[in-house]
Order: structure tokens, then sequence, then C-alpha cells
């Protein structure tokens, strides 16, 4: 038997070498330490024994999952969404829920399988891997994506419905012949803990944070809020409550602090580690002869529940009004089983409260594993899958591609903008003023709807896509532009445009050098590094003021760009270095359509009183006619759009003068 030093040393070594290769196969970490686990668990190589103790480390990687939720939890947040969590959300979980209950039942009746029983493993298959679709939607940029909101949307709603799943289940496994007094204590014991923590804790959280805050120590920082989370744990603990539901009401509060973003990074790394502890000890419960003695039951509950699942969530989509290859889109995201499911089962078995038997459990752990294996494979075909089933997908991408062909068939040797976000708008600007024909892609319907009607040249559309790329007419292009900060996004850009059309230069935008080299390798002509550009406009400001002759800066500047920023690289980096600017502090443009019977009808700028409000008139475009810097003399007319800029609640107010609207809401 080895020692703790040796098991400790046996488990990362395992854990490395398997997360590594399923991460070279581009696949989860997470199915990387469940497989570990399966290796050095008893029913293999029995390197590590399955005790309580090794159980009850594992459980402080929920706890730090739970936590990171509960940072996530917002209130604006969850109104926002409130139709697709609390609607679409709510009846996805509720109607799998009640699907695989009324199977159990029908078991019951057949095989005697109990309703506690019946109850914990519909709630885990009605949950879904958050930790791999969110990973996934971010990289292949679906995150805005209208099944994309959707996913996100009902991941939310799963992650709350967790929290009343932790508090039923351990008051199941304690009898059926008091289950309703259980239960009640239970809600009841569960309401005042809540109650106290969110009442009290609110008032002192965020003076308690500042407190600490104020010492400017990073680990006392740390350490603080390790000490917030486990207390907070340890206090459910004592109401017979679950760990995890303290560390989320410990989120909560923290989340409602200015210091939220600075927890979320430190927290990471522990929450990380400890959440893969935890998958290693999951695959340590599979037992790989029971596996293969019922082989046929591991593919049957691999398979079914998928399909079900699948349908089931592109028929809700569906009722909730979105479209066909949307709604299929999200039940193919959400059909695998997720890490909560995990979590609700490690409660059940032997080891827990006996409401699963230790055969069920292996067969439904080694299932939940294969469908999760299969749900990035699942992903990356969607759009092939939607296609072959949607006939409505083929005459949208018909008429989408159309409309990107329509807005470029006019242009010849144009530049092509990929991304029109800040980057992306500044360039088409600077076209503008020379004369020079651009097509801009982009997928925020808001952004290209208000640049549109202001007269940009900018139509919806993916530019990682070949498709999109050819009728964006890229074969005519002189020469493409990526705005994309991050270099995943840009990287598949390149290479789609590289693989189209070799020869056509392309510029590409990055935030500093770290990523420099590999987009030139990738087939970049330019890559501008934004941060070094900045310094080196700084510097070369500076310089002129000190007298430096022009002529000598000019020199400068070409030989650094030159020698591709190699006198900029590396740096003495700071605590600061990442500071965050709020979002609501930046400088937005707004396209106001002057209705007919508007209020600002007939009236001058300086009439309304808008260029009082910190906020200036870009752009007038009247009858497709674009005029820029009016004067304050102007007079508005009926259908006329007005490019306003400023920050977001002063072009509230200003829109709001202008159509003669009571609020300032939009």
């Amino acid at each position: 038997m080895p020692n703790a030093l040796e098991l400790s040393l046996i488990l990362m070594l395992v854990a490395v070498l398997a997360v590594s290769l399923f991460r070279h196969w581009k696949l989860p970490a997470m199915l990387g330490y469940l497989f570990a686990g399966t290796l050095i668990g008893p029913y293999s190589f029995g390197i590590v024994p399955d005790t309580p103790e090794t159980r009850h480390l594992a459980e402080f990687g929920v706890v730090f999952l739970m936590f990171s939720i509960g940072l996530e939890f917002s209130l604006p947040k969850l109104h926002a969404m409130r139709r697709v969590v609390f609607g679409l959300g709510f009846a996805q979980v509720g109607l799998t829920m009640l699907g695989v209950m009324g199977l159990g039942l029908l078991a019951g009746y057949f095989l005697g399988v109990p309703l506690s029983t019946a109850f914990v493993l519909a709630g885990a298959a009605a949950m879904s891997s958050t930790a791999i679709v969110s990973k996934l939607l971010s990289e292949r940029l679906e995150l805005d994506s209208p099944h994309g909101r959707q996913i996100m949307g009902i991941l939310l709603f799963q992650d709350l419905a967790v929290v009343p799943l932790l508090i039923i289940i351990p008051a199941l496994g304690q009898g059926a012949e008091n289950l309703t007094v259980t239960l009640s204590l239970a809600v009841v014991k569960a309401a005042l803990v809540l109650g106290l923590m969110l009442v009290f804790g609110q008032r002192m959280m965020n003076w308690w944070m500042t407190f600490v805050a104020r010492s400017k120590s990073q680990e006392l920082f740390v350490l603080n809020v390790l000490l917030i989370t486990l207390g907070l744990a340890w206090l459910t603990e004592l109401a017979e409550l679950s760990l995890a539901l303290g560390a989320f009401v410990a989120g909560i509060l923290i989340a409602e602090t200015q210091y939220k973003h600075q927890v979320e990074e430190d927290i990471k790394p522990f929450r990380d580690v400890l959440l893969g502890l935890f998958f290693v000890t999951t695959g340590m419960l599979l037992n790989p002869q029971v596996v293969m003695q019922n082989w046929h039951w591991v593919i049957v509950l691999a398979v079914l529940p998928v399909l079900a699942k699948l349908v089931l969530i592109a028929a809700l989509a569906r009722i909730f009004g979105a479209n066909m290859g949307t709604a299929m889109r999200t039940g193919i995201y959400l059909a695998q089983a997720g890490e909560f499911g995990f979590v609700l089962l490690a409660n059940t078995g032997s080891a827990g409260f006996g409401l699963v038997p230790d055969p069920w459990l292996q067969t439904i752990t080694a299932s939940m594993v294969l469908s999760m294996l299969a749900a990035p494979f699942m992903i990356q075909h969607a759009d092939r899958i939607v296609l072959r089933f949607s006939s409505q997908e083929w005459l949208q991408k018909s008429l989408e591609l159309h409309q990107i062909a329509q807005k470029s068939l006019a242009t010849t040797k144009h530049v092509l903008i990929c991304g029109f976000g800040r980057s992306g708008q500044h360039l088409a600007r600077l076209l503008d003023r020379e004369d020079l024909d651009y097509v801009a892609l982009d997928l925020d319907p808001d952004r290209i709807r208000e640049a549109t009607a202001a007269g940009d040249s900018v139509v919806f559309g993916d530019a990682a896509k070949r498709e999109t790329l050819v009728a964006a007419g890229l074969l005519r292009a002189s020469c493409v532009v990526v705005t994309f900060a991050e270099f995943k996004s840009a990287e598949k850009v390149l290479t789609a445009v590289r693989a189209l059309a070799p020869n056509v230069p392309v510029v590409v935008r990055t935030y500093d050098e770290s990523d420099l080299e590999k987009l030139t390798a990738a087939g970049a002509t330019e890559v501008v590094p934004e941060i070094l550009e900045g310094s080196l406009m700084l510097g070369s400001q500076a310089l002129m003021l000190l007298g430096v002759p022009v002529s000598r800066v000019v020199k400068q500047i070409r030989a650094i760009r030159e020698s591709r920023y190699q006198m900029f690289r590396g740096v003495f980096r700071g605590v600061d270095d990442e500071a965050d600017r709020p979002e609501n502090q930046w400088i937005r443009l707004h396209s106001v359509f002057v209705e007919p019977g508007a209020s600002g009808v007939g009236k001058s700028l300086a009439e309304l009183g808008i260029l009082d409000l910190d906020i200036e008139v870009s752009a007038i475009r009247r009858r497709g006619i674009r005029g820029g810097d009016p004067s304050p003399d102007t007079q508005l007319e009926s259908g006329d759009i007005l490019v306003l800029k400023g920050q977001p609640d002063a072009l509230s107010l200003a829109e709001a003068i202008i159509l003669g609207r009571k609020s300032m809401g939009r």
C-alpha cells in the first residue's frame, strides 16, 4: 500500500498524462480525469483505494464549482434572460425529470425500483455539461448566436436547479417512512440558513472584503476568499445540508461586491485542480468488468437518453419561437450528460445514501462518460446534421449568402473587413474618406442593424466559413483585414482565407506580441499588435515634443515595424497591467431614425438641446445621402437617420428628446 506522498505523485502523474493525451486529441480535460480515475481505481490497477477520505477531499472540487456559479449569479442577467432561463430552461429540466420519473414508475411496477431512485436518476438525466458546451461555444464564436443564447439560458437554469436537488437528495436517503417530514424539515432549514446568510451576509460582505483588500496583500485576499467559501460550506453542512449549497451562497454574496472579477481569477486554479480531483474519484467508481458484462446496457443508456433529450429540447425550442435550425442546434449541443449529473450521483451510491445500487451506478456512470465523449463530435458536425434534416435551414443559409453576395456584387478591389467592432468601424471610416469600397462581416444583429441604418456596408455572416467569404467577394477583394483580438478567432478566419485566396494580402489585428509569430506563420501579410502600436504612437509624439526631427521619428517608427517590433518585445509586468475598464464608460455610436410625427421634426439640433448632453452628431443620412459633421442649425426632417456619438445614458436621453418619448428607455 503506497504512502500519502506516493499516492499523490501517482495521482498527479496519471492525471497529467491522461489529460495531456485527451487535450492532444482536442477532447475535454474532464474526460481525461475520468479515464485517469478509472485506471488507478480499486476496480482496475487498484493503486488508489476508494475511501471516505478520498471522496471527502473530492467534494472540495464541487464546492469551488458551485462557488464559481454563485459568482455568475446576477439578478439583472436573470431578468434579461428570464424568458429563456425560466421558460425554456424550466420546461427542459421539468419535462426531462417527469419523463424519467415516469419510466421509473413503470420500472418500479415491474422491477421494484423505488421512486427516490427514479428521482435521483431524473435529476442527473436533466443536466448537460456546462464545462464542455460553454467552452465549445466560445471556441466556435457562437455565444452570441441565436442558439448560443438559448443554450446558455438553459445551462444557467440547470445550474440553479442543482441547488434544490442538493437539498432534496440527502432527505430522500433518510428513509421513506418519514419522507414528508424529512423533506419539510430540509426545506425549512434551507430557507432559514439561506435567509440569514443572504440578509445579514449581504450587509457585512462588502465591508469585510474592503477591510481585507486595504491590506494590499494578495496572499491575504486569496486566503480570505477560501475562508469565506469553506466557512459558509461548513455552516450549511452543520445544518445537515450540502457543502455545495453554502459555497453557492458565498459566490452570490461576493458577486454583489466590487471584487467579483478579482475573486474569479484568484479562485480559478483551486477550482480547476480540485474539480479535476472530483472527476478522478468519479472515474474510480467504474468497474470495467461490470461495464463489460453490461456493455449492451451501457450503449443503450448512452444512446437513448441523448436522442430523447435532443428531440425534447429541439421541440421545446421550436415551441418557444426558435426556427428549425436554431432548435436543432440547441438540442444537439445539450443532448449529452453533464458534470452535475456526476455530482448528484456521487451522493447516492454505496458511499452515499444507497439510493442507486452499485452495479446500476457503474453502468449509468459509464454511459454518461460515453455521451460526454461523443458531445464534441456531435457539436463539431452540428451544421451538417441540421442542413441534412432541415430544409428551412437551407433556405435561411441561401438567403444569408444571397444578402452577402448582393452587397458585394457591385464591388471589386474592395476591402473585406472581418469583424465590425471598434477597430473595424474605425477602418471603415478611413476607407470612406478615401472613397474606397469595403464589405464588412459581423455576427452581432444589433450592431449590424444600427450600422446599416447609418449607411455602412456591413452584413451578417461568419467570416470563418468559406462559403461566407466567397459570397462576400473574397476572390475579387484587394485586401482582407481581420479585426478580432482573440487569436483563435483570427486564426480560423486566416486559415479559411488562405485556403481560398492565397495571394490576397491579409492584415490581422492582435492584442500584443504573444501571437505575432504564430499569425505570421499562418499566412498573415501584416500583424498589428495594438498595444505595441499604441506604445509606438505614444513614443513618437513624445519624441517630437522633445524636439527630435519628424524625419528621424518616422525613420525610427519604420525601423521598428520592419523588425516586427523586436525593440518592444518583453516588458516588466505589474499587478495593474490587466486593469479592467468599465464597460459603461465606452464611447459608442448609435443610429436614430427620425420617425414621422417625432417632436424633433422641423427643429434644429441647437433647438433640441441634444448638443448640450455631451454627445456629438457625427452624421445625418437623408434620402440615401450621408453628410458628416452637421452644423447646429441643421433642421431635422422626417426620415432622417442621425448617427450619435457618446456614452450610453446620454445617447438614450438624446433619442428620447428627438423622438419625443416620455421615458428615457428605448
